[in-house]
């Protein structure tokens, strides 16, 4: 199962661990939280696309809804190894209730993208410096 990117909207199914990207063209993906329980992550990697994507729970400010989503918007929020970050127009989540905590205080890297959890948000970059800041009150793309 992967992330799958397509005109803004992002479908995805996460297990709890897959096998590692091989020849095979197999997906590895990484779930991971915040320990709010607000915050839920997964990193895709698949050959040489690498993304990250996090979606809230709970957002006070969402992101404004453009025309044409059809889904939910102003909640999830995904980068590419490259490249700024964006808001997604989605009709899933990336919730996974297995996923591993990313305890406030620390930074982990994840493939090309390093997050950093605090308790007044999470902080994800990518190799290009760009990335989102996202809490419980509002959300920043950079």
């Amino acid at each position: 199962m992967r992330l799958a990117l397509a005109a803004s909207v992002l479908v995805v199914s996460v297990p709890a661990a897959l096998p590692a990207a091989g020849a095979s063209g197999a997906s590895s993906i990484t779930s991971f939280r915040t320990p709010s329980k607000n915050i839920y992550c997964a990193r895709e990697q698949l050959g040489k696309t690498d993304m990250l994507r996090c979606d809230l729970q709970k957002i006070k400010h969402p992101a404004p809804k453009p025309k044409g989503c059809q889904f939910g918007f102003g909640n999830s929020f995904a980068m590419n190894a490259h490249g700024r970050a964006r808001a997604l127009c989605i009709s899933d989540s990336v919730f996974d209730p297995q996923a591993a905590v990313l305890p406030y205080g620390t930074t982990r890297h994840f493939g090309r993208f390093a997050c950093t959890s605090k308790t007044s948000g999470l902080r994800c970059t990518n190799r290009s410096g760009h990335g989102f800041k996202l809490n419980r009150t509002r959300y920043k793309l950079f």
